[in-house]
């Protein structure tokens, strides 16, 4: 089975004016991100009101685009210039895979780390995490038995 291949239309007859406020939503849904923890990320003045507005408008101040993509930590260029149009145009061209199914391709998760690594990673964190804890309860043990001396 051959890839779906779009040819792209000339957008000048056409232009299509990006809407960054959506664009602002849509790399929060792909980043996993809630409005609630986007407006924490940005400062007490933020709620989650306040980002579904931000999410509504079609332009946003320049300053203000900076802000929220350096809390998406994407550059604000990827906010300012992402079409949703021309992204899937660009998968559906240049995703191949030899592997055919009943339904058409089939997806390899194919991950840029090793998950093993990972989970060392957190296992030694976890460690650290522990012991830290276990300092602090023997500081609070040493405190208590000071307290019962001087009684």
């Amino acid at each position: 089975m051959k890839p779906y291949i779009c040819n792209m239309t000339s957008t000048t007859n056409n232009p299509k004016t990006v809407h960054e406020g959506r664009n602002v939503k849509r790399f929060r849904e792909m980043l996993g991100i809630n409005q609630d923890t986007l407006a924490s990320t940005l400062g007490d003045e933020w709620n989650q009101k306040k980002i579904s507005l931000l999410e509504a408008k079609e332009t946003i101040e320049p300053g203000l685009l900076e802000q929220v993509a350096k809390a998406l930590k994407v550059p604000a260029e990827a906010i300012r210039n992402f079409n949703e149009d021309t992204a899937v145009n660009i998968i559906s061209n240049t995703f191949t895979d030899n592997h055919n199914s009943a339904i058409g391709y089939t997806v390899h998760y194919n991950p840029s780390f090793n998950p093993l690594d990972k989970y060392v990673e957190q296992v030694e964190e976890n460690k650290k995490l522990y012991e830290a804890l276990l300092k602090s309860e023997r500081e609070r043990i040493v405190l208590l038995e000071k307290m019962l001396e001087k009684k």
